[in-house]
């Protein structure tokens, strides 16, 4: 069973950077890693995927050219460059993963796409 846990979270100023990690208790090569984020009394919202070879990124339109994701499979980690922070970037923010996807686009980050194994997400704040 693949276990993921996020890191890096925290509060930060508008305008502010984070990198968020996922990573993974087992071997994740084979996973493509949605990131998602869900603000309270709001649906959850795909953010950024990365297949599991790297080769493949989406983000959504929200977040593209502020966000970067990336992977080092060796250290089983996914990571999520966040810059430009704004307000409405705060929320949890949780990893995925799945085998089935071999490519990322809007489909994966869909409400209704699913993934086998989640994190327990990380609190991110944008604030002054």
């Amino acid at each position: 069973q693949l276990q993921l846990v996020e890191s890096g979270g925290g509060l930060v100023q508008p305008g502010g950077s984070l990198r968020l990690s996922c990573t993974a208790s087992g071997f994740m090569n084979y996973y493509s890693i949605g990131w998602f984020r869900q603000a309270p009394g709001k649906e959850r919202e795909g953010v950024s995927c990365i297949n599991h070879s790297g080769g493949s990124t989406y983000s959504a339109d929200s977040v593209k050219g502020r966000f970067t994701v990336s992977r080092d499979n060796a250290k089983n980690t996914v990571y999520l460059q966040m810059n430009s922070l704004k307000p409405e970037d705060t929320g949890v923010y949780y990893c995925a993963a799945d085998y089935r996807y071999s490519y990322c686009t809007a489909y994966v980050l869909a409400p209704g796409a699913k993934y086998d194994h989640w994190g327990q997400g990380t609190q991110v704040t944008v604030s002054s």
